[in-house]
Formats: C-alpha cells, structure tokens, sequence
C-alpha cells in the first residue's frame, strides 16, 4: 500500500498547527504550570526562567513547526514509499 506524501504532508501540517496554537494558549493561560510541565518533560528546573511569546513569536512558530513537520511527513512517505516497491 502506498502513502500519499502530499496528502500526509499537508495533515500532519494541519495537526501540527493546531497542536502548536493550543500549547501557546495554555502558555499565555497558565504559563507558570506550562514552565513547570515543560521542565518535567526535559528533566530540567525552569522555575526560575519565564516564557517570552508574543504574537509574532507565535505565528513564526507555527510556521515553523507546520512547514517542517510537513516536510519531514512526506519524506518519510516517500522513503516509505520506495521501500514498499
């Protein structure tokens, strides 16, 4: 069975996007518990740091994430791909 990569591309975009969006709105909401869940994630003490988002950094994000993760969903589907033949 073969993956359409442009297909997986553009939802895993559109998934990564939203994911990105909610994460910032649980920055902006609660930013003290997400410093502190994000310091759980990479065994790290960030009490002592605060986050620095702002619309701008917001959109580059998303951007950024959306862009690449797409990207990087179909390369994989098309190394995927040629495996499969």
């Amino acid at each position: 069975m073969k993956i359409n990569a442009f297909k997986l591309s553009i939802s895993t975009a559109a998934v990564f996007g939203a994911a990105w969006v909610i994460c910032s709105l649980l920055v902006i909401g609660a930013p003290q518990a997400m410093m502190q869940v994000t310091g759980h994630m990479v065994h790290a003490d960030f009490s002592h740091m605060n986050w620095q988002l702002n619309s701008s950094g917001l959109v580059v994000g998303l951007l950024a994430w959306s862009i690449g993760a797409g990207l990087i969903a179909g390369a994989t589907a098309v190394v995927y791909n040629r495996l499969v033949d």
